[in-house]
């Protein structure tokens, strides 16, 4: 599998983590799937908002912990952002039980390493870890692109460059 790191760099705090995510989105079409890994409290659905904002969905994407996954329609009528919470799910089949069109919709899974597995020949995953020591609030943030699609550097490039 053609496996490219995009993107390495600290982000300081939930307004960078939100502005990462206004920069994702403008790199997404129909079809991208996006994993997102990282402990509880690393910033997986501050980022997943700021995704949801930048793609301009109706509403405020939140944690679907309890629901497992919510389809956010945009406001320009583009691809459905589909937000996954993968942490209560027990095997990729629940993942595939929940009937999702990921062909043609944007899909974020939080908690989704493991899961997502055949979905799709190319996807971004997203990896947040914090520092463990308490000393830094800096969250480290890695994107590696896996396939054909995210096979390009440059798109490392443009996702800082949205950074404002």
């Amino acid at each position: 599998m053609n496996e490219v790191l995009l993107v390495q760099l600290g982000v300081a705090d939930a307004d960078e983590m939100h502005q990462l995510g206004l920069s994702l989105a403008q790199q997404f079409v129909a079809g991208d799937l996006v994993v997102l890994t990282g402990p509880l409290g690393a910033g997986k659905t501050t980022l997943s908002r700021g995704i949801g904002e930048g793609l301009g969905v109706l509403g405020t994407v939140n944690s679907p912990t309890f629901v497992i996954a919510r389809t956010h329609r945009r406001t320009n009528g583009g691809p459905e952002l589909v937000h996954v919470d993968a942490y209560r799910l027990g095997s990729p089949q629940e993942l595939d039980d929940l009937d999702i069109d990921f062909a043609n919709s944007i899909t974020l899974v939080e908690w989704g390493a493991g899961f997502t597995e055949g979905i799709s020949d190319s996807w971004l995953e997203v990896q947040i870890e914090r520092d463990h020591t308490g000393v830094s609030e800096v969250r480290a943030v890695k994107i590696t692109g896996f396939g054909p699609r995210w096979s390009d550097p440059a798109i490392g490039q443009q996702i800082l460059a949205g950074l404002k």
